[in-house]
C-alpha cells in the first residue's frame, strides 16, 4: 500500500508546485525559475510512477535515482525562490519542507531496497 500512498503524495506535491508557479511574479526571472521548477517538480511524481512499473530491480533503482535527482532539484529552485525574494518564505516553506521529506523518503527507500537485494543475493 505504501506505493499507492507515495504516488498520491508525489502527485499532490506536483499539483502544489503548479499552484506556486502560477503565483510567481510575471517577470522574466519568475517565468524562467517557474519553468525550471515546473519541469523538475512535476517530474518527481511522473518518475516515481515509472519506477513503480520498473521492469526489473535495477530498472526500479535507476528510476528512483531520477526521482531523487528531480526532488533535489525542486528543493534547489524552491530555495532560489525564497532567497531571491520572488516569494515570501512563509508561502514557499511548507512546499520546501514537503520536498525535503519526499527526498528523504526516496533516499531511505533506495537504501532499504539495495540492502534487501544484497541480503537476498547472499541467501541464494
Amino acid at each position: 500500500m505504501f506505493k499507492e500512498e507515495f504516488k498520491d503524495r508525489t502527485k499532490k506535491f506536483s499539483l502544489r508546485i503548479i499552484k506556486l508557479i502560477e503565483a510567481l511574479p510575471k517577470t522574466k526571472t519568475g517565468e524562467i525559475v517557474g519553468k525550471q521548477l515546473l519541469r523538475c517538480g512535476t517530474s518527481v511524481a511522473a518518475n516515481y510512477r515509472a519506477a513503480c512499473r520498473g521492469k526489473s530491480d535495477l530498472d526500479f533503482l535507476s528510476k528512483m535515482g531520477i526521482v531523487e535527482e528531480e526532488a533535489d532539484e525542486s528543493i534547489f529552485w524552491l530555495e532560489i525562490i525564497i532567497d531571491s525574494g520572488l516569494m515570501r518564505e512563509e508561502l514557499v516553506f511548507p512546499l520546501l519542507q514537503e520536498g525535503n521529506e519526499i527526498l528523504a523518503i526516496v533516499i531511505s527507500s533506495k537504501i532499504t531496497f539495495k540492502k534487501r537485494l544484497k541480503d537476498g543475493k547472499d541467501n541464494l
